[in-house]
């Protein structure tokens, strides 16, 4: 399950880090966030290295729809009401300022991504008063938007408000272009970061600023950044034979889908779900009923999935990672928009280490706090997790190895212990931990992905224990022989 943008691009391997070094800044992370950063303390003279745990843009950047736009959902009209116009226009002006940038970057480098400018929609079958609010603060907040009821969506819709002069483009092959000129190592993951040094398994890097860009922070204190964040995933399919349209849509209802055009495919997205909260499955048939509805002499050539960042208050933490660490910063959850965010954590934090003042700082600050934005979300994880670590503690299941079939998993007992269990296709068994080496939740079987999913803080590890995504750091393998024995 590969996106089209790892399909059509790839970029020469880097070494990985090989001995101990020193600089003034490392980025831990080399996706669009943590290499747009790099970028840009470069061009200000600041020497800089990359850390990534992979390749680079094989996190999250490859599985995005890549949509260059300052229309994230249902958000200026929450953003008056819970942060005043002052930071509501902060937040407005930094992403149109991204939006910008990648513009003059791509026409400076003459890069070749497909950029195209276009208008973006939300759009609502159900309830057209909320978009109504949205287009009225988003016009106080100086967008060039308006509520309209003409798309060329497939279906008819109640409304929508639509943005102009938003734009796409294609992640990969931008940000295979910018990062030739950056040292980066791959397959370098950072275990932990003691003060101003990185530790890897590979060798130890000291620097003056420490930058988190891996999607997720993984150190837990201070920050509290597992508090504050959960994670979500998604779903896209890509096709051919589909209806073309004017520019890129977000359906604001609870079963509303993503839209946007990539050269002559469509990619259609939705089916959100947080992480570790989809025991069932069936997300890709949802989105093939509709397709099938929409565009029956389609051709479906890719499918593939998206995990996501989600702060408490709807704003991502772009600053320093906490008041007692002035020297690390972060750029984390970014919501489901993070070629805007990326480029803001790069103005952003450049800014802050090269000693400028940057007016859209305060908005983004991770040392904020707003009760009346968060408190929901807020109860919503600490139930998660209180929840979740109790069933890891408390609850030992009745189900058998000898009881799961072949190509399906689940928790097992096996000799009294609580054991993660997946059976191939030919009855070969791989036997996991599902305590989640992050802080111990118990992980939950994902049969749409074969993958083990953390419900409270999004960890993911393949069938075989292998760790996915973070911000867990371990694997989570167990002997199979050993412990069937």
């Amino acid at each position: 399950m590969q996106s089209i943008w790892s399909r059509e691009t790839e970029f020469p391997k880097q070494s990985a880090l090989h001995n101990n070094l020193e600089t003034d800044t490392v980025v831990i992370g080399g996706g669009l966030a943590g290499i747009l950063i790099a970028y840009f303390l470069q061009r200000q003279g600041i020497p800089v290295i990359v850390l990534e745990a992979n390749r680079i843009g094989s996190g999250q950047t490859r599985n995005t729809t890549a949509k260059i736009t300052c229309q994230h959902d249902l958000i200026y009209d929450k953003l008056i009401r819970n942060f005043g116009i002052q930071r509501a226009q902060q937040y407005v002006q930094a992403n149109q300022a991204a939006i910008r940038a990648y513009q003059n970057i791509i026409d400076e480098r003459q890069i070749d991504c497909d950029l195209k400018t276009i208008p973006s929609y939300l759009y609502t079958c159900t309830n057209p008063d909320l978009l109504k609010q949205e287009a009225q603060a988003a016009q106080r907040l100086g967008i060039e938007a308006g509520f309209t009821q003409d798309t060329t969506l497939p279906f008819s819709i109640k409304g929508a408000v639509k943005f102009e002069n938003q734009a796409q483009f294609h992640p990969l092959k931008f940000l295979y272009n910018i990062a030739g000129e950056i040292t980066v190592y791959e397959q370098t993951r950072v275990h932990t970061v003691i003060d101003h040094t990185v530790c890897t398994s590979h060798g130890n890097v000291k620097a003056k600023h420490i930058i988190f860009a891996c999607h997720y922070p993984f150190i837990n204190f201070p920050g509290l950044y597992f508090v504050r964040l959960h994670q979500e995933r998604s779903y896209v399919l890509a096709l051919k034979q589909a209806q073309q349209l004017d520019g890129v849509y977000l359906g604001i209802d609870h079963d509303g889908f993503s839209f946007r055009n990539a050269g002559d495919l469509l990619l259609l997205g939705g089916c959100s779900h947080r992480t570790g909260k989809n025991t069932a499955g069936g997300q890709y048939e949802v989105l093939q009923r509709n397709v099938r509805l929409w565009y029956p002499d389609h051709i479906e050539i890719a499918r593939w999935s998206a995990q996501d960042c989600m702060p408490i208050d709807g704003i991502p933490y772009i600053g320093r990672y906490a008041r007692s660490k002035p020297d690390w910063f972060v750029a984390t959850g970014f919501q489901k928009w993070g070629m805007t965010s990326s480029m803001v954590s790069a103005m952003l934090l450049s800014d802050f280490i090269a000693g400028k003042e940057n007016p859209y700082a305060e908005v983004f600050s991770p040392q904020r706090f707003n009760l009346k934005a968060s408190a929901k979300k807020l109860a919503v994880n600490f139930g998660q997790f209180t929840k979740n670590l109790i069933k890891e503690t408390c609850r030992i299941p009745n189900a058998q190895l000898d009881n799961l079939p072949n190509g399906h998993g689940g928790i097992v007992k096996i000799k009294g212990k609580k054991i993660g269990a997946y059976k191939d296709e030919h009855g070969k068994v791989y036997l996991v931990s599902v305590r989640c080496p992050h802080l111990g939740c118990e992980l939950a079987w994902n049969p749409q992905e074969n993958t083990w999913d953390c419900p409270c803080h999004g960890s993911r590890f393949d069938y075989t224990g292998k760790l996915i995504n973070g911000p867990a750091q371990k694997d989570i393998a167990l002997d199979a022989n050993q412990m069937i024995q």
